[in-house]
C-alpha cells in the first residue's frame, strides 16, 4: 500500500518570533494550540507562517508533541495584502459581542489600526486589569481575523482612552470623518484622501457635546443615509464605502 503523503495545509498562524528561511521555531502556544489541538496538524504538514513584518512563509512541522511543537521554514514569500488606503477605526467600545464583530470584520476590510474609545454612551465601562485584558483579547481577534483573511501585517489595537483624548491627539494630516445619522453631507461625496480616520460611537451613538469636540477638532460629519444603522453594521459599510471609493475594492 501507497504511504498517505502530508497534507498541504492551507492553514495560516501568526507567530511573534523572528522568521527566516531554513531556521527551526518552536512555535508560541495558541498558534502550537490551535495547529495541533484544533487543526490535528501532524509532523510532515505544511502550513503558513507570518510574524505581523510582511510577507509569508511556508513551513513544515518537524516536531509534534506535549511539550513543544516545532516548525522549519521552508522558504519566504514577499506577499502583501494591505490596501493603499491607510483607515484608523476609532470605535465606541459596545457591548458583548459587537465590539470583536466589529474588529474582526474591520480588520478583513483591511484597517491600519483600531482605537477603541470611551464614550458617555459606552454601555462597557473599561479600567485597568480589565482594559487590559480587553485589549488583549480584542488584539487576538485581529490577528485571528488575519490569520483567516490573508493578511501579514496586523492592525494594531490601541490603548482604551477617552473620546476627548484621542482627539486631543489624533493627526489632522488625516481626512477626519465622523459617521453621524444627522449629517446631512453623504460619504461617498467626501474628498479623497490616502489616509482617514473614521469615527463611529457606540449603541446610542455619540453624544451632542462629543460630536461637537469632534467637529471642532476637525472632523466631517457624514452620513450613510436615511436608515440607522446599528453600531456593528456602521462601521463595516462605511469602511466597505471608503475601500470602494479610495482604496483596492
Amino acid at each position: 500500500m501507497k504511504p498517505e503523503s502530508p497534507r498541504l495545509a492551507a492553514t495560516r498562524l501568526y507567530c511573534d518570533l523572528a522568521l527566516s528561511p531554513g531556521a527551526e521555531v518552536v512555535l508560541p502556544e495558541a498558534a502550537a494550540r490551535h495547529a495541533v489541538s484544533v487543526l490535528r496538524l501532524q509532523e510532515g504538514d505544511t502550513l503558513t507562517l507570518f510574524n505581523g513584518e510582511g510577507g509569508e512563509y511556508r513551513a513544515s512541522l518537524v516536531a509534534v508533541s506535549k511539550r513543544e511543537t516545532r516548525a522549519r521554514l521552508l522558504e519566504f514569500h514577499a506577499t502583501e495584502l494591505e490596501s493603499p488606503l491607510q483607515l484608523t477605526l476609532a470605535l465606541g467600545i459596545s457591548a458583548g459581542e459587537r465590539m470583536d464583530y466589529s474588529l474582526q470584520k474591520a480588520t478583513e476590510l483591511g484597517v491600519s489600526a483600531i482605537a477603541p474609545l470611551a464614550t458617555e454612551r459606552s454601555v462597557v465601562k473599561l479600567a485597568g486589569e480589565r482594559a487590559d485584558k480587553r485589549l488583549q483579547h480584542w488584539q487576538h481577534v485581529v490577528i485571528a481575523a488575519c490569520e483567516q483573511c490573508g493578511r501579514n501585517r496586523v492592525p494594531a489595537v490601541a490603548p482604551v482612552q477617552t473620546l476627548y483624548a484621542y482627539l486631543a491627539g489624533v493627526d489632522k494630516g488625516q481626512r477626519l470623518l465622523l459617521l453621524s445619522p444627522q449629517a446631512t453631507a453623504p460619504l461617498k461625496r467626501a474628498a479623497p484622501a490616502p489616509a482617514a480616520v473614521l469615527l463611529i460611537g457606540p449603541e446610542g451613538g455619540l453624544a451632542p457635546a462629543e460630536c461637537q469636540a469632534a467637529a471642532a477638532n476637525g472632523f466631517e460629519a457624514v452620513s450613510l443615509g436615511p436608515r440607522v444603522l446599528r453600531t456593528e453594521t456602521a462601521p463595516l459599510a462605511a469602511l466597505a464605502v471608503l475601500q470602494a471609493l479610495w482604496g483596492d475594492f
